[in-house]
């Protein structure tokens, strides 16, 4: 019988109620027996039985004995109908389709990697030791890496303007380059004009460009693109335009090379603008501009056509120009922060390079991290999958609307009657269920059908689930500060050892740490973790709003969101640093939070400085490790395994390159922090003896020599250091 909202419905059973007549009996039989279908039993098919009938004609099997997965047949009277052939490979269209289709690609990519193994294990070894000799390299590299960086980001933002100026006045089918070119002639023609009038001291003539500049006498002997222009009396090229036909090039003397239009009226042909004879074999002639013109007028349109997106490209492009020439006199002011941050990472390369084994901090770290994460998984999908009877509704729903809501097209700065949100019965509250149709419907209390019902979702949040996601943010933030914790104790510790060589730093960090400061660890990584854990329930009551479809609510969280993230960045970067100050003084938590702050306030341009160049060394050094993986990679597996397909090989080798180079590149910057610190010290108390790496004890002799540090500052890091 079709369900109640069916447009049949009411002709259906109207015609089958009917009292019985020699002209509806025959109707009645055939809707009663000829509609009906034998569904499959409830323990195959557990569903309404009208869902579980099969396709005439077609069975389906398993695949393999017990398999998930099944393919179709045909039934045994149609094999005998069509052929056992026609059957036989109808059935197998299925099965062929699965093998081949799902499986070949990824079934030759495992293969692939299958038969490079050898090479994949060959390159991850050779990730460490190009991370390890990076890091020998940057003691001596650094400076020059930085100092290429830093001038090329000055070049990047003038060439950016240049580009954006360009951009703004190219001309319709004329190349970006041919107008970068024709903009760059026009400036330096401009330019050197300028400079050898104020030299000579000669008045400059008109440039005035006026109609196809027949009465033009200025004085350009450049055309368009840069080539020089040839006298017109000397040259033989158009042998025609002298002094002699045109009164326009009269006298020779006065014209030289000048950029004319020579044409008499009766002339067939004639330029459009002024021109020259070049010195260039390949191209006689070229149109010129007059002196001083950047950005001539494109007659035939513009490549960007509307003038407002032009003239947003024009004046930006005298931003970047800006930008850049403040970038630039803000790395002359800072050329000696630079020079101490070459000096501090070049202490931290060398720490790295002593102690290579503190780069198992960060793998350990990895590995437990990896095993928590996976426990814990497992723990939230219990968890998770838990979901209550009570928790979707159950009865049934006239609308789709009715169930699922209503939500609104308008902008947020939008009212009215059309704006209106409405949420629906089965999705009001996140996370939210699916919305369905059942075909045995009900009357609702107006007597209309209601087919629509609601499913339940696949997992559900409670406050179980809340104190076990707490836990995981807890965990992992603790794993990450006892990381932070034990390379900045191994840093300082390599930092104030007078033998820098013969000092097991690790093994040392690890029992002091353990042994005394698990205590700050936790409570750090607990202030993390609340912040973050505010975080995401904020992000919680943003889906709960966005399931009630109130979208002013919505924005609301995620300013606050945005806020928060904001807040715990510093909170991360205070943590880190306080961690650092507990590795040199030995410090509880709070009190090393407040000493790190108030000496990143009284080093702020310093440590901003460091941090901008940190970056640059961090990019650098990924990608040096990353693309020299991967390349020598690709040279060996090419001579070990020619006949494999290199694409799942670099796939696994850029994987594992990256990898190793966050390890390496992350401990390297952690070092750095805390070499920063241990330098800000020795400064502080005015100086460390020999303990200072050889890198940095010019900068603390001449800050020491320029101002006697404070007795009470000295003071208290002395006794903060007993």
């Amino acid at each position: 019988t079709p369900s109640m909202d069916s447009v049949f419905h009411f002709e259906w059973t109207t015609v089958l109620n009917a009292a019985q007549t020699p002209m509806t009996l025959p109707l009645q039989t055939t809707l009663a027996a000829a509609f009906q279908f034998t569904a499959l039993p409830e323990a195959v098919c557990p569903y309404p039985a009208e869902l579980c009938v099969p396709f005439p004609g077609i069975e389906v099997n398993e695949v393999t004995a017990g398999s998930t997965y099944c393919t179709f047949a045909m039934s045994d009277g149609v094999s005998d109908a069509v052929g056992a052939a026609a059957a036989g490979a109808f059935s197998t269209l299925g099965l062929d389709s699965l093998s081949g289709g799902d499986t070949a690609s990824f079934g030759q990519w495992v293969g692939d990697f299958q038969q490079a193994f050898d090479t994949f294990i060959i390159t991850s070894v050779l990730a460490f030791v190009l991370g390890l000799a990076f890091m020998v390299l940057l003691r001596f590299f650094v400076g020059v890496c930085v100092w290429i960086a830093v001038w090329c980001t000055v070049v990047m933002f003038f060439f950016g303007g240049a580009l954006l100026f360009v951009l703004s006045g190219q001309c319709e089918g004329a190349g970006l380059f041919e107008t970068g070119q024709q903009n760059m002639v026009a400036v330096v023609v401009a330019g050197s004009t300028a400079v050898s009038d104020v030299v000579s001291g000669m008045d400059s003539p008109s440039e005035e460009l006026v109609g196809d500049g027949a009465s033009y006498v200025g004085r350009q002997t450049v055309t368009r693109l840069g080539k020089k222009c040839l006298a017109w009396d000397e040259q033989s090229v158009l042998a025609g335009y002298n002094s002699m036909n045109y009164g326009v090039l009269s006298p020779a003397a006065s014209t030289l090379n000048y950029c004319r239009n020579p044409y008499h009226v009766d002339d067939t042909f004639k330029a459009k603008t002024i021109w020259c004879v070049t010195s260039d074999p390949d191209v006689p002639w070229e149109e010129c501009l007059p002196i001083g013109i950047i950005q001539p007028e494109c007659v035939n349109g513009y490549a960007i056509r509307t003038a407002t997106m032009r003239d947003a490209l024009y004046y930006s492009s005298f931003v970047f120009w800006g930008l850049g020439v403040v970038w630039l006199v803000v790395v002359l002011c800072f050329v000696s922060r630079i020079r101490l941050a070459i000096a501090l990472n070049k202490v931290a390369a060398e720490f790295i390079s002593m102690n290579p084994s503190i780069v198992l901090v960060p793998v350990v770290q990895a590995i437990l991290g990896i095993c928590w994460c996976i426990l814990w998984l497992l723990a939230a999908s219990f968890l998770l999958s838990q979901v209550p009877d009570s928790y979707t509704p159950t009865g049934h729903y006239a609308s789709y609307a009715e169930a699922y809501g209503v939500a609104s097209d308008c902008a947020i700065w939008e009212t009215g009657q059309s704006c209106t949100s409405t949420p629906g019965a089965c999705t009001d509250k996140w996370p939210t269920g699916l919305v369905w149709k059942d075909t045995a419907c009900e009357e609702n209390e107006d007597g209309f059908p209601a087919c629509w019902r609601c499913a339940p979702p696949r997992y559900v949040l409670d406050e179980r689930f809340a104190i076990s996601f707490f836990v995981l943010l807890w965990n992992n933030a603790f794993n990450v500060a006892l990381g932070q914790i034990l390379i900045a104790m191994a840093a300082s510790l390599w930092f104030f050892s007078p033998d820098k060589r013969k000092v097991f730093v690790l093994k040392r960090s690890l029992g002091t740490v353990f042994r005394y400061h698990l205590g700050t660890v936790a409570y750090g990584s607990f202030i993390i973790a609340l912040v973050t854990f505010i975080r995401y329930l904020m992000k919680y009551f943003e889906k709960q709003a966005q399931a009630q479809k109130n979208c002013v609510i919505v924005l609301m969280l995620k300013v606050v969101q945005c806020c928060i993230w904001c807040f715990e960045k510093c909170i991360k970067f205070l943590s880190k640093n306080a961690y650092i100050q507990t590795a040199l003084m030995g410090t509880g938590f709070c009190t090393s939070a407040k000493k790190a702050f108030f000496l990143i306030m009284r080093n702020a341009l310093r440590f901003g400085a460091m941090a901008v160049l940190g970056s640059v060394v961090y990019a650098i050094g990924c990608i040096s490790i990353v693309v020299g993986t991967v390349v020598v990679g690709y040279f060996m597996m090419r001579e070990m395994h020619p006949d494999v397909s290199p694409f799942m090989p670099m796939i696994c080798f850029i994987t594992v390159s990256y990898v190793v180079a966050k390890l390496f590149m992350g401990t390297f910057g952690l070092a750095v922090d805390a070499c920063v610190q241990c330098f800000f010290a020795c400064e502080e108390i005015g100086g460390c003896g020999d303990f200072v790496p050889a890198s940095l004890r010019t900068f603390v002799a001449r800050t020491y020599s320029k101002s006697e540090p404070t007795a009470g500052r000295k003071e208290a890091w002395k006794e903060e250091a007993e």
